[in-house]
C-alpha cells in the first residue's frame, strides 16, 4: 500500500484543505493526479504568504494581499484608500486564512478540470 501523500509537502496545509484535494481527486486517474498536482502546486498560495502581504499594508503598500487572490478591483480599492484606512487590512490579517482557503479552492476546482480535460500532460 502506498502511504506516500504529496500535499503534506505543500506548506502550511490544513486539514480540511487536505480532504478537499483527496475528495476533489478521487476519481483521476494516477496520471491525471499527478497533473493536477503539479498545477495546484503552482496556483495554490500559502496562508503565511497571505499573511506576510497583508503586513506589508501597514507600511504602506495595502491591497497586495487581494492582488495574490486574484482581487484585482479589491485590490486597486484598498491600494487607493490605505486599505480602507487600515480598517479593511486589519480584518484581512485576522481571515488571511479564509482568504487563502477560499483562493486555493477554486484553484483546486480549476486544476481538477484542467486535469481532467487531459490538456496539461498532452504530449
Amino acid at each position: 500500500m502506498n502511504t506516500y501523500n504529496p500535499y503534506m509537502s505543500l506548506p502550511g496545509i490544513t486539514t480540511e484543505e487536505m480532504a478537499t484535494l483527496h475528495q476533489a481527486t478521487n476519481d483521476l486517474t494516477d496520471a491525471q493526479k499527478q497533473s493536477f498536482y503539479m498545477i495546484y502546486s503552482s496556483k495554490r498560495r500559502s496562508p503565511q504568504d497571505i499573511l506576510i502581504f497583508t503586513l506589508i499594508g501597514f507600511i504602506g503598500i495595502a491591497g497586495v494581499q487581494r492582488f495574490m487572490v486574484g482581487q484585482t478591483l479589491m485590490g486597486l480599492f484598498y491600494f487607493f484608500t490605505g486599505g480602507f484606512c487600515l480598517i479593511g487590512t486589519i480584518v484581512d490579517l485576522i481571515n488571511h486564512q479564509s482568504l487563502a482557503n477560499d483562493y486555493n479552492q477554486k484553484m483546486a476546482y480549476e486544476s481538477f478540470q484542467i486535469a481532467k480535460m487531459g490538456i496539461y500532460n498532452q504530449q
